[in-house]
């Protein structure tokens, strides 16, 4: 298979590692873009396997919590950022949100049919269908989530709806300080992008895979080492590798002498409260969505062809 500029691009966006790197990936695995990113993370070139790709796509992410209990959040996409940034535009955002606290559907045609709360009459999809011929761009109710708690659930909104985020938490005391603490959490979650809430819903299969990726850089790294050494080698990269995806085991970024977990446990007894941190959803606008770039994809062609 021909290794296209564009499949470069993708996955040097993808993994972090150089052009020639990722060229020399596509040949070998035949244009295999999953095969490409274990062939760069097996020879140690991925600095970072981002799981949603390049963030590209306008729009924004909005949020809301009703009585503590029932949490929506949404991912509403726009053509451009001027509107995403437009008060109409954000009023119909806010609408679909509060569809999707009413709602019970989860899945998005259904949802699509629903009758549109804000004007009895039409559906969601027409109201989504008369918005985009009023502002003039193609929009999109991309995903959406629901929460409905026995707990706690908090709601964080980073840079004006880029990154949306909602904690979910067992608790027997709701407070401001166990809200606060909560919220705090989201907060982390949206700053480090932790992919599970604790070690325990790690699969095998995903621990299994790591351990394999880990062992051939140990081995290439070390090639000379004896195998119980590359063993404890591993283990330990592994263990680091879980402090980072989890977002329990992560340090707490507010202060660093505690884990999330220790942060939580803190407030709680401080608190007289029992509270463990269920799950949470972590949106970011355009994830996994690309535009067009035609200077970059340009610039990638030149410096292969010159190679």
């Amino acid at each position: 298979m021909a290794v296209t500029a564009s499949m470069v691009k993708e996955l040097r966006e993808m993994t972090g590692a150089g052009m020639m790197d990722c060229k020399k990936a596509l040949s070998e695995t035949n244009g295999d873009m999953d095969a490409a990113i274990e062939y760069l993370r097996k020879n140690g070139e991925a600095k970072a396997v981002k799981k949603a790709g390049r963030i590209a796509a306008e729009g924004i992410v909005m949020a809301e919590v009703k009585d503590d209990k029932t949490a929506a959040i949404v991912e509403v996409n726009s053509e451009t950022d001027f509107v995403a940034k437009n008060a109409e535009f954000q009023g119909f955002v806010k609408n679909v949100v509060e569809q999707v606290i009413a709602s019970d559907n989860t899945d998005m045609e259904a949802f699509m049919a629903e009758d549109w709360k804000a004007e009895p009459g039409k559906t969601v999809n027409d109201a989504l269908t008369e918005k985009i011929s009023v502002i003039g761009e193609k929009l999109s109710i991309r995903r959406f989530e629901k929460i409905v708690s026995d707990g706690c659930v908090v709601a964080y909104i980073h840079g004006g709806g880029r990154i949306g985020v909602l904690v979910e938490a067992a608790t027997d005391v709701v407070n401001d300080e166990i809200r606060t603490c909560l919220k705090n959490v989201a907060m982390q979650v949206a700053a480090m992008s932790p992919k599970y809430t604790s070690r325990e819903e790690v699969s095998q299969e995903y621990i299994d895979h790591e351990k394999e990726i880990l062992l051939a850089q140990a081995k290439m790294e070390n090639p000379n080492k004896p195998d119980n050494i590359i063993e404890k080698m591993i283990i330990g990269r592994l263990n680091k590798e879980m402090k980072e995806i989890c977002l329990l085991d992560q340090v707490y970024v507010q202060d660093s002498d505690l884990t999330v977990a220790k942060y939580v446990e803190k407030v709680a007894k401080e608190n007289n409260a029992n509270v463990t941190v269920k799950r949470f959803v972590r949106f970011e606008t355009g994830e996994g969505l690309e535009k067009k770039n035609e200077d970059f994809a340009a610039e990638v062609a030149a410096q292969m062809a010159g190679n």
